[in-house]
């Protein structure tokens, strides 16, 4: 087992009803003036906003809101939050929504506690965050995990980036998990949050760490939780039981604790926020569209790890003879299965961008590189050739 360092200060309140101790949780974590964040409109749709608001009424907690969050967020939404939450002198951000919620909710926090720095800043390594403002959360779509994780994502359209930021500052001090509030997702969206959550995993599972035994385990039942139940809610968002444990599943894959021991490696992810930040693509679909190639790519760095992925994750028997390397092969090709079982895509055709020029492929690798800056991936470190030679591999 490696050197590691387990921090989560996230209190996690799970369970049909809990959004119910909404007020109290806001309380308990020193808020007394709420800014409400939530997305395009379906948290009002469905009335939980409303109940929300009452909750907090009834508590006699003021609070403001502010809605319009979109899929990969915005930086100019969350400024536009910063200023709200200035003004209203608000000392606890709640987020009711999925990552896109959360993510702003967390810039606009950041923002509240330093309004002299733009918070671009800090998603640009240009300034170190050093305090933040408490973030509270209502989960209602299962994917991205930043219910508990020490990372935020936000996408600049004026320079067509899209950044994430890790720091133990991002975890929100409580999360509220009520898997029935997950259950009116459009079959889209669920397949979308299920790639994700599993792809929060596999971008920890494959690392250079070899001695990891039972953090390995624990990831490896994650996923097959994940590819069991996955498909049950994507079929059925009304299956109760199918939901709570995907939704508990999505905060267990990215609060590290299927890393632990291990180095982060997220080249996918990497990848995946290119697509993103270009053609602003869903994210979960960017990702069912690189891994893939990805796997195949770097799969001779240990092929051992990607057979032993086949056997322990999708339970598949080492055929007479088969080597390693068919078996990794064969792990690949049932991932990629699953993906399309889920009706998500594997190609850029698929994803909707189109097979890309020449030119594009290459302003994806040099934004993937922060324009030769870096090489991504500690499993398999990819320079500018190498990304470049993975996007090529998805372009069809």
């Amino acid at each position: 087992m490696q050197s590691f360092q387990y921090y989560i200060k996230t209190n996690v309140v799970f369970g049909e009803g809990s959004v119910c101790r909404t007020a109290e949780l806001v309380k308990k974590h020193g808020g007394s003036r709420v800014l409400v964040v939530y997305g395009g409109g379906s948290a009002k749709r469905s009335g939980l906003l409303d109940r929300v608001f009452a909750l907090l009424d009834e508590a006699l907690l003021p609070y403001d809101s502010i809605g319009g969050v979109q899929p990969n967020p915005r930086v100019e939404l969350a400024r536009e939050g910063v200023k709200r939450a200035v003004e209203f002198r608000a000392d606890l951000i709640l987020a009711v929504g999925g990552g896109s919620v959360i993510d702003t909710a967390k810039a606009i926090a950041h923002g509240a506690a330093n309004p002299e720095t733009d918070i671009w800043e800090f998603w640009k390594r240009r300034e170190v965050l050093t305090r933040s403002t408490p973030v509270g959360v209502i989960l209602t779509i299962p994917a991205s995990g930043s219910e508990t994780s020490d990372s935020a994502v936000l996408t600049n359209e004026q320079e067509c980036e899209k950044r994430g930021l890790n720091t133990d500052l991002n975890r929100p001090a409580f999360a509220i998990l009520d898997p029935k509030l997950a259950m009116t997702l459009p079959p889209r969206q669920v397949s979308c949050g299920v790639t994700d959550i599993l792809m929060h995993t596999l971008d920890r599972y494959f690392t250079p760490a070899d001695d990891n035994e039972l953090t390995d385990a624990l990831a490896e039942a994650l996923l097959r939780v994940v590819i069991r139940n996955g498909p049950k809610v994507v079929e059925n968002e009304n299956d109760l039981h199918a939901m709570s444990e995907i939704m508990w599943a999505g905060s267990l894959s990215h609060n590290n604790l299927t890393g632990l021991g291990g180095v982060k490696d997220f080249s996918v992810h990497q990848f995946g926020h290119e697509l993103s930040g270009m053609f602003d693509a869903a994210h979960g679909a960017t990702l069912s569209v690189m891994w893939p190639q990805w796997a195949r790519y770097v799969v001779d760095t240990d092929p051992a790890r990607f057979a032993h992925y086949g056997e322990a994750v999708w339970r598949l028997t080492r055929k007479d003879g088969e080597s390693d390397r068919d078996l990794a092969l064969r792990a690949i090709d049932t991932t990629e299965e699953f993906f399309r079982s889920i009706d998500m895509p594997t190609t850029f055709t698929e994803l909707g961008i189109g097979v890309l020029s020449e030119e594009q492929l290459r302003e994806l690798a040099e934004r993937c590189t922060f324009f030769h800056t870096r090489v991504v991936g500690k499993f398999c470190p990819l320079d500018y050739d190498g990304i470049l030679a993975v996007y090529r591999m998805a372009n069809k």
